[in-house]
């Protein structure tokens, strides 16, 4: 059974403002009846804000109410709001100093395991010019020596879902390719 996106803080809330039985709220958030007795009596996450499921999307007010009404009925979780987003983003946050000298470092690490991505993929992942990706690309830029490819998710300048979109795209232009030279 899925669980809610963040257990304890929905717990708290179901706590705080239902007449729900423990066990119910155990079962809807995936947690052991004895968490949530300690999660009433403040003997664990005392001072934590509670989660609203409702506002999430992940519960209704209805479903809370025939669960009131039926200590032993279970509830069931719909799907949330929060969602990932499919759509890479077009605009750029601002990239602290600290963090650009880690971005030839994402440069390298695109090139080397998708070498066929493109200089404009490239930038658009880690927000930086065509230059600087043809000089590692070339293997000519003024830091080369000290470049040591890292994942560009990991160092944060796009996000996974990003990054699967740009390889996604890459491999649906190679697939056809492929197949039209068998």
């Amino acid at each position: 059974m899925p669980t809610p996106i963040m257990p304890l803080g929905t717990a708290i809330w179901l706590i705080e403002n239902t007449a729900l039985t423990f066990e119910q709220i155990a079962n809807f958030c995936g947690l052991h009846l004895l968490e949530v007795q300690a999660l009433a009596d403040e003997q664990i996450a005392a001072g934590m804000e509670g989660i609203d499921p409702v506002n999430l999307g992940q519960l209704t007010r209805d479903e809370i109410e025939r669960c009131t009404k039926d200590p032993n009925a279970t509830m069931t979780i719909n799907s949330p709001k929060v969602s990932a987003s499919t759509k890479p983003t077009s605009k750029r946050k601002y990239t602290p100093l600290f963090k650009r000298r880690e971005r030839p470092d994402a440069i390298a690490w695109l090139v080397k395991f998708y070498p066929e991505i493109s200089d404009s993929n490239v930038c658009s992942l880690v927000s930086t010019t065509k230059s600087t990706v043809q000089s590692i690309r070339n293997r000519s830029h003024p830091r080369m020596g000290e470049i040591h490819p890292k994942d560009p998710v990991l160092l944060g300048f796009c996000t996974q879902v990003e990054l699967d979109a740009a390889v996604a795209a890459i491999k649906s232009k190679t697939t056809p390719e492929a197949d039209s030279t068998v």
